[in-house]
């Protein structure tokens, strides 16, 4: 385990074919880098911190297997194996909005990989909300294997410590879609916000730092009601599996995923202030291995032939369970879905997952955004993604 500053200060103020392009690396930050918030980074410090952050906060690895899942080369993308107006739309594209690490994957095979930013093939990345996904995952595997009776049941059930509290009569389903009716504010501006406080405040009462906070918060409108996003529940859903498999979340998802899915390095979960792994934030894996999580749920979460979930929830999870008021968007279980069918897991600062069973496609995406979130920065990564499966698809015709 790596304990070289306390992570709950740390993320309370954090959170505010391979190519490399050529350019000079920054040299590494003073050694008080994560005490700074983050939105007062210099873009050489973000660039730094996000490939290092497992070196800065208390871990827990999540082990990989003895065998590794091949991601052969394939040919690379007509458009982009050659000069062209495509390759300098993607170097374009990759310079002005700080991606350091860019995977496609069509059947399987890498049609398209680049590294910039310092960033390689061997280094790991931090994924901030990319984690909830797995997180969710990993409810479903607690669920298959008969930790978790029924995602109807109430989430007190399993947390005896949000027992009298705002979560009283929350199901497991309303913490997995975020409609717990629990008022939360997740604005990363502002330093009061409880998506801070959740990681300074000192727990009490000897629960853990999550179930300490966020049975302070209270219930503001019906549960099972208006979608809101909240990081603090995606915690919350980490406790649970813990609580419920009485293995610490690492653990679980290096027997559920990354050993027998053949993930290729060891990841790093970061812990809060009480040892638990952080759901809702920051797993850190290398570019290929997050392309394998994308490539393994478009598999059916199986392993062997045999899904880690239970029948239907995967497709459940994918699927839009609630509106978050954006059109052509919704929440299932953890993931950004969109109704085309496609579906994201998505982290702030420009970390993506993104899955598209018809095309049997996978993108990955690794940034360095200069914001936590922004329209003007989503937007182009949005028809980026576009342009790469027009290429695609034009290959097919």
């Amino acid at each position: 385990m790596i304990r070289i500053c306390r992570f709950n200060g740390f993320l309370s103020t954090a959170l505010f074919s391979v190519v490399a392009f050529a350019q000079p690396q920054p040299s590494p930050p003073p050694e008080n880098l994560f005490a700074k918030p983050l939105p007062q980074w210099t873009q050489a410090e973000r660039e730094w911190g996000f490939r290092n952050w497992d070196l800065r906060a208390n871990a827990r690895p999540v082990r990989k297997g003895n065998v590794v899942r091949a991601l052969p080369a394939g040919a690379t993308i007509a458009a982009l194996a050659k000069e062209g107006e495509a390759a300098a739309q993607l170097a374009a594209f990759m310079n002005d909005y700080q991606v350091a690490g860019l995977l496609v994957l069509q059947d399987g095979k890498i049609r398209l990989e680049r590294y910039a930013l310092g960033h390689t093939a061997e280094s790991r990345w931090t994924s901030f909300s990319v984690a909830k996904s797995v997180t969710s995952l990993l409810v479903g595997a607690a669920v298959n294997d008969g930790f978790i009776k029924s995602l109807d049941d109430p989430i007190t059930q399993y947390i005896k410590g949000l027992r009298g509290s705002g979560y009283d009569g929350v199901t497991v389903r309303q913490l997995l879609t975020m409609t717990t009716g629990v008022a939360w504010n997740e604005d990363y501006s502002n330093p009061n916000a409880d998506v801070y406080k959740l990681f300074r405040t000192p727990p009490g009462d000897g629960l853990d730092a999550t179930t300490s906070y966020m049975r302070t918060v209270k219930r503001n409108t019906t549960a099972n009601n208006n979608w809101l996003y909240n990081t603090g529940e995606t915690n919350l859903l980490g406790i649970l599996v813990r609580e419920a498999t009485q293995k610490p979340l690492a653990v679980y998802a290096s027997e559920k995923i990354w050993a027998p899915f053949g993930m290729e390095q060891d990841a790093n979960w970061s812990l809060d202030v009480t040892d638990a792994e952080v759901g809702g934030c920051c797993l850190q894996a290398t570019t290929r291995d997050f392309g394998r999580i994308g490539q393994f749920v478009l598999e059916g979460a199986r392993v062997a032939g045999k899904s880690i979930v239970p029948e239907g929830y995967l497709e459940a999870a994918t699927k839009k369970q609630v509106d978050i008021g954006a059109r052509g968007r919704g929440y299932g279980y953890q993931w950004w879905t969109r109704d085309d069918g496609t579906f994201d897991a998505v982290g702030i600062h420009g970390q993506l997952v993104h899955i598209d069973r018809k095309r049997n496609l996978v993108i990955v995406l690794n940034s360095a955004w200069p914001r936590a979130t922004g329209t003007d920065l989503s937007a182009p990564r949005n028809v980026f993604i576009d342009r790469i499966k027009a290429l695609l698809d034009a290959e097919r015709k």
